[in-house]
C-alpha cells in the first residue's frame, strides 16, 4: 500500500496516510503569545483542517498525545478539549509535561486518526 504524505518538507510531513491511519506531527497554536484555552482551541482547529485535508475527522480519532508546558495548565486545557471532543469518540490519550520547542507554546498535539 502506498504512503501519501501532505505538507512535506525537509523535516517532516504534516500529515502522513498509510494502510488507513493518518499521523499528525506535532501541532501548535498560530499564535504563541495566547493563553492555553486560546493556543489549544487554534491548535485543535489545525488538527481538524489537516485531518479533512487527510480525508479523516476529529470523530475517527485512534490517539492523542498532548504536551503541557505546564501542567497547571491541565484543567483549562481540557476545557477546551472536553467542548471539542464529539461525545463518544474520545480516542485513547496521553498527556504530559514536557519542554516545547518554541518556549512560548504552552500545548502541542499529536494524534492518529482512521480514514473515512
Amino acid at each position: 500500500m502506498d504512503i501519501v504524505r501532505l505538507g512535506t518538507g525537509k523535516r517532516m510531513s504534516s500529515a502522513v496516510i498509510h494502510n488507513g491511519t493518518v499521523y499528525l506531527c506535532g501541532q501548535v497554536a498560530k499564535d504563541k503569545h495566547q493563553d492555553i484555552e486560546a493556543q489549544t482551541l487554534s491548535m485543535l482547529e489545525e488538527v481538524d483542517s489537516l485531518l479533512c485535508q487527510a480525508g479523516s475527522s476529529r470523530e475517527r480519532l485512534l490517539s492523542a498525545t498532548i504536551y503541557l508546558k505546564d501542567m497547571a495548565d491541565y484543567d483549562a486545557m481540557n476545557a477546551v478539549w472536553d467542548a471539542w471532543l464529539a461525545e463518544g469518540h474520545a480516542p485513547a490519550r496521553a498527556c504530559v509535561q514536557a519542554a516545547i520547542a518554541e518556549p512560548e507554546y504552552r500545548v502541542e498535539v499529536s494524534v492518529i486518526a482512521a480514514l473515512k
